[in-house]
């Protein structure tokens, strides 16, 4: 197997926070010296380019793109990160196995905005049957053109998401598409597994627990899905929360690491040595987390709930001046969910003193808002 250090390919200006724009995407690519391979291939719906690289001399086809949805920037590090280590010499075997074509932003317009959505308010990875935006249309054309023996579809979740029915963040989520609405176990699909499966081995020595599966419900309008359908093994990454890692970099070290192995069991031809039943063993999504959990908070409510002394509050991602704010926004009163992040307001400055009527979410909203936790 192959050592690479990730912290060598740590650099400042992908470092500082979640917004990864066009231009800051491409000022790092001509920085870091890795114009060479770099490919037009297209537009988006406001004309900006869609870059993408090609490099390799295998036989093994190996298509990636990210940032599909715009404000889902950590796997597109990662991506840069796998792009950087092709470069450095430690990857000569797999270049010699493998071809990759990689696209680090599929939907440009999104990316510079922070919005999950394309600039005509399109998700992109429900529109593979309609393909009507050019996005969609360009991915569709590059997977018909570059004819790839594998496809993996790069993205982000929210830190909503647990390993399993735990209070463990799902660090990263990985999913195998279904290919069809009985989720059958097709040649593909069970590759896919096995890549999968190579992956979490790999992980388990730092990640142990905080590792998840996406849910498997087909829907054909989802590249990962329709790609599937069409036979080509997919693996969904999702990149997802560490306690404290607002930032991503723990989940970006988790994608990076995960795409180097899986290229590697593919270069040495080692698939079929793992086991389709390891991957049903890994946890399936829940969505029990929270950001912020406030409790023993003091108030009136008309209802009968006891859970109305916990407020859960989740953050809403801004863009604004150049930089991502997390702005804390009332969730809910559910008493299943569990904060990331914990506040006692008996021992707090500002709520030990407040009374909260628990029947008025502008009450609720009026009182979060006094509490400095945007990051």
């Amino acid at each position: 197997m192959f050592v690479f250090t990730f912290v060598h390919m740590k650099t400042r200006n992908l470092n500082h926070n979640r917004l990864l724009t066009p231009s800051m995407l491409y000022d790092y690519i001509e920085d870091k010296d890795l114009m060479s391979c770099l490919r037009t291939f297209g537009t988006s719906a406001e004309n900006r380019p869609i870059y993408g690289y090609v490099v390799g001399e295998g036989k093994n086809r190996i298509l990636m793109w990210s940032q599909m949805h715009g404000n889902e920037s950590t796997t597109t590090k990662s991506l840069v990160d796998f792009w950087g280590y092709l470069n450095t010499g430690q990857a000569e075997f797999i270049l010699k196995e493998c071809t990759f074509l990689m696209i680090p932003q599929l939907n440009p317009d999104g990316s510079e905005a922070y919005t999950r959505l394309n600039a005509n308010k399109i998700d992109l990875n429900r529109d593979f049957i309609d393909l009507s935006q050019p996005e969609s249309r360009l991915l569709k054309e590059v997977f018909d053109d570059f004819k790839p023996d594998y496809c993996f579809n790069l993205h982000g979740q929210r830190t909503i998401f647990s390993a399993g029915n735990t209070s463990i963040p799902a660090t990263i989520s990985f999913l195998a598409p279904s290919a069809d609405p009985e989720r059958s176990l097709t040649p593909a699909r069970e590759m896919a597994m096995k890549l999968i499966v190579a992956a979490k081995n790999k992980l388990q020595s730092y990640l142990s627990n905080a590792i998840g599966r996406y849910d498997d419900a087909f829907n054909i309008n989802c590249a990962g899905d329709y790609f599937t359908y069409q036979g080509t093994p997919t693996v969904l990454f999702e990149a997802g929360h560490y306690p404290g890692d607002y930032k991503r970099t723990k989940s970006r070290k988790a994608v990076f690491d995960s795409i180097i192995q899986m290229c590697e069991i593919i270069s040495l031809k080692k698939i079929h040595s793992f086991s389709i039943a390891d991957y049903s063993e890994i946890p399936k999504n829940h969505k029990n987390l929270r950001d912020i959990e406030i409790f023993n908070l003091k108030g009136t409510s008309k209802g009968i709930s006891s859970s109305k002394n916990k407020v859960f509050i989740q953050y809403k991602e801004e863009k604004k001046e150049g930089k991502i704010l997390w702005l804390p926004c009332f969730d809910s009163f559910n008493a299943e969910h569990v904060g990331l992040n914990k506040i006692n307001a008996k021992n707090h400055p500002y709520l030990k003193d407040i009374s909260v009527n628990f029947d008025e979410i502008k009450n609720i909203t009026k009182m979060i808002s006094l509490l400095s936790l945007h990051q």
